[in-house]
């Protein structure tokens, strides 16, 4: 009897479980605290940088641009409908994760660094990598400097709150060499102070460094971005803590991006493909067939309008970083895994 009754609910449980998931599947989701202040406020407070165009930057015509804003436009088109309904919060190193912490933004999309002590000590969270860079230098080409090799005694420009200060730290000390510091609040005084020659070389991520030796150096090539890296950079989009719906939906926007991309979902096409595309995929991703967005509590053509406003990941990367900006840089970590790259999404189903 007792060998009866295990078996009974050994075969009970898996069935309830799966009753659970379905009947899951069929409701909508709680919004959470920040979806519903969103809505609220109207507008979507996003923190970003402001001084290094391909990331985030003010134009003289008063337009924000870059692949963080991008990110931002993208989150306020899948949560209000709109990629306009952003109110852009500059912030500096220091202040950012403080911001976040506080309530000041919702989210924040500064070309931030992943690390176990932000994960773990700030009270703020990683939502997922969006960009894969390191932490290098720019020189003058005339310096006579190749790599770090050629850097005892250097002195260093650098903005307050950079990671790549304990990097820099572990390089030089490995090294037995002697350096000196140039500290700034705000990467674009940072560097202009290494235009003026008042340090050997700049430190940043390589990609941040590639977009202003284009954008903000009087002659470009004049300067370098060393091959040389001091370490793996993965960058990420940030949240508050303790609101995982609110997690999940920029999440889930990433890989909408970058799944866009495989699937060949264009800003071009995205709605003559929400009406007539008969690939299973690309009907659950836009709306067309289950409707997953109630499952962010979002509407069912959420990632219609995130693609419309601002393209897949490449349209993204390319407009910022790729052929169609200045910059063009190599795709490199940033291509799909299947073109050789880090960038993949978890599955929409």
């Amino acid at each position: 009897m007792g060998v009866m009754k295990t078996t009974m609910k050994r075969t009970f449980l898996p069935i309830l479980a799966s009753a659970l998931l379905v009947a899951g599947f069929a409701t909508t989701a709680h919004a959470g605290a920040t979806l519903d202040k969103v809505r609220s406020q109207g507008t979507l407070r996003c923190g970003v940088g402001g001084s290094i165009p391909t990331f985030s930057k003010l134009d003289s015509q008063g337009h924000w641009g870059g692949l963080d804003v991008d990110y931002c436009k993208a989150v306020a088109a899948a949560v209000l409908g709109d990629p306009e309904k952003v109110t852009f919060v500059q912030l500096t190193l220091q202040q950012r994760f403080a911001a976040l912490q506080g309530g000041e933004v919702d989210m924040l999309a500064r070309d931030s660094v992943v690390n176990l002590t932000r994960d773990a000590s700030l009270g703020v969270i990683s939502v997922v990598t969006n960009f894969y860079t390191g932490a290098g230098f720019i020189v003058r080409r005339d310096s006579g400097i190749k790599s770090s090799d050629d850097m005892n005694n250097a002195t260093f420009c650098i903005s307050q709150g950079n990671s790549a200060l304990g990097s820099l730290a572990d390089l030089m000390k490995a090294k037995g060499f002697q350096y000196k510091l140039v500290q700034l609040e705000k990467f674009q005084d940072t560097f202009q102070a290494f235009l003026a020659g008042r340090c050997d070389a700049a430190i940043a991520g390589a990609a941040d460094l590639a977009g202003v030796q284009v954008t903000m150096s009087p002659n470009p090539a004049d300067y370098i971005v060393l091959d040389e890296l001091m370490s793996a950079d993965p960058y990420s989009v940030y949240v508050a803590r303790n609101d995982w719906e609110w997690f999940t939906i920029v999440r889930w926007v990433h890989y909408g991006l970058v799944e866009a991309e495989r699937r060949g979902i264009t800003q071009a096409n995205v709605k003559e493909l929400a009406a007539s595309s008969q690939d299973l995929t690309i009907r659950r991703m836009l709306g067309a067939q289950d409707e997953l967005g109630k499952l962010l509590g979002l509407d069912k053509d959420w990632l219609v309008k995130v693609i419309a406003a601002v393209g897949n990941y490449r349209e993204i990367f390319d407009r910022h970083f790729g052929k169609n900006s200045p910059v063009n840089m190599a795709r490199g970590q940033n291509a799909l895994a299947s073109d050789g790259g880090l960038m993949y999404s978890a599955p929409f189903n």
